[in-house]
């Protein structure tokens, strides 16, 4: 249900939205910083962080299919990934015909020890929130993902064209990405200097 408009709300909705956009922007020179550490790309990282959330091998589709790109891109991407030693491909052993993407576990334990090292300052953020607080921020966070998942469709299928004359001079919440889309072969592609 819609929330009645007051100065109040609008003051915090525009703090929000700010803050929001700081957070974004921190978010992705973070992986950034934390890609140039490893010599991978920004988005390998991110690929290897959503390969750890699934629980078997998968297909280089559902590679797409978590980071949005085409096939083709998520193909050079598991080619860096497996080069770098964090992937392998094998056959499916139910169908020969299809090839999966496994992540190799020493590699990934190396990359879950440097995430611990670095999340285990960041844990304390939450240690002064409540449960209730802390359910608020987990639904903020799942419907951020759900809404980043339909805006990225849009700007990918050509539904979006570009800023309306009504919101031309905000952003909407939106920072400019922090890199390409990983079609580089390049280990440093979309890196800044």
């Amino acid at each position: 249900m819609p929330q009645k408009t007051s100065a109040r709300r609008d003051e915090l909705m525009t703090e929000l939205q700010g803050e929001a956009r700081r957070y974004m922007a921190a978010y992705a020179l973070f992986n950034q910083a934390v890609a140039d550490h490893l010599g991978l790309h920004p988005t390998d990282v991110q690929c290897l962080n959503l390969l750890s959330l699934e629980r078997d091998p998968v297909t280089i589709g559902r590679i797409a299919e978590l980071t949005g790109l085409t096939t083709g891109s998520a193909t050079r991407l598991v080619d860096r990934l497996e080069r770098a030693g964090y992937v392998r491909r094998e056959r499916d052993a139910v169908d020969r015909r299809r090839v999966m993407v496994a992540t190799e576990p020493a590699r990934m334990a190396e990359l879950g020890t440097l995430w611990r090292r670095l999340n285990g300052t960041w844990g304390t953020l939450f240690d002064g929130y409540s449960e209730p607080e802390l359910a608020l921020l987990t639904g903020y966070m799942r419907k951020t993902v759900e809404l980043s998942a339909v805006q990225i469709e849009r700007l990918r299928s050509g539904a979006f064209s570009g800023p309306s004359e009504e919101t031309a001079g905000d952003l909407g919440g939106a920072p400019e990405p922090a890199g390409d889309s990983g079609d580089s072969d390049a280990p440093d592609a979309g890196k800044r200097t």
